[in-house]
């Protein structure tokens, strides 16, 4: 539960202002939110956060919701996203390496951090980051999201997103998840954000390479995260693990599917604390396996 109201600010950066949360105190935690969303993803879960001793930031990602761009939308780059990510960092741990939780995009704009600026960052648990590149047979993912782009252009949102969910296996009989009611009050903000999502996000973030050479020389400060209701779907459950694969970083199974944070906040958010509260993957006793490199 949420139990304590937020400093809020923005934040000029090159091309947009970011609008941002904070609450609690100690090391900052920066929560990342993917395509569509934004700070409003976490708040089930920023309260937990806070008790457990982190000054918690969130914000919008730049061009949704309450972060405007400086200019017409175009295309958006892991790149901007960590850049974003690096200077909301500076403003609020400018002396101390941070915590990082980014899901789906939000875990690709996590991975672009770490791999360029490992020295901002003490741990990244980076939850189904969408990077289908690192897969063995990417083609069918990649078809699947150039093709809700498609669905977008000529049918709209709904039509796009029916479509989306149907490629990634959840089923026509799928039950969506009540939100909690901190959550709820994103919704119509979500759906706001759903034209550039799937017009300017879905492709580049998920046709993005990771830099899995830089990940692997920080893989002691990376934890790769799926929910284990995303087992069945390749392209969301399957980069976390490869990446783990990849890197000889750890690997952990998150309560709830790709937004488990919102399906089960207080499971979710005690589960992050134990992962950020670890020594490391390598000597440390642990529950969740790593991983061997290759």
């Amino acid at each position: 539960m949420n139990t304590t109201d937020p400093t809020i600010g923005t934040l000029a950066v090159p091309g947009a202002t970011l609008y941002h949360e904070r609450r609690g105190s100690g090391p900052v935690l920066l929560l990342i939110p993917g395509g569509g969303a934004d700070a409003g993803l976490y708040a089930g879960m920023t309260g937990d956060l806070a008790a457990g001793g982190y000054t918690v930031v969130s914000f919008d990602p730049r061009g949704q919701s309450r972060s405007p761009l400086d200019g017409p939308a175009t295309d958006h780059r892991p790149a901007d996203w960590a850049d974003d990510a690096y200077r909301l960092l500076e403003l609020h741990s400018p002396h101390e390496p941070a915590y990082v939780l980014g899901c789906s995009a939000g875990a690709v704009a996590a991975l672009e951090l770490l791999a360029r600026r490992p020295e901002r960052v003490r741990r990244v648990v980076a939850h189904e980051p969408p990077l289908v590149e690192v897969l063995e047979d990417p083609a069918p993912h990649r078809a699947l999201f150039h093709g809700v782009r498609e669905v977008f252009r000529a049918r709209g949102a709904a039509a796009a997103m029916a479509h989306l969910g149907a490629g990634l296996g959840e089923g026509p009989d799928r039950e969506a998840a009540e939100l909690p009611p901190e959550v709820r009050e994103m919704a119509p903000r979500m759906y706001a954000n759903l034209p550039v999502f799937l017009e300017h996000v879905l492709c580049p973030f998920t046709s993005s390479v990771p830099d899995v050479a830089a990940l692997r020389r920080a893989a002691d400060r990376l934890v790769l995260a799926a929910g284990r209701d995303s087992r069945a779907m390749l392209a969301l459950y399957g980069p976390a693990r490869r990446l783990a694969e990849l890197t000889g970083a750890g690997f952990a199974e998150f309560p709830g599917g790709h937004v488990g944070c919102t399906e089960h906040p207080g499971e979710f958010a005690a589960l992050l604390l134990a992962e950020l509260s670890r020594k490391n993957w390598f000597g440390a006793a642990v529950t969740s396996v790593p991983c061997g490199g290759s």
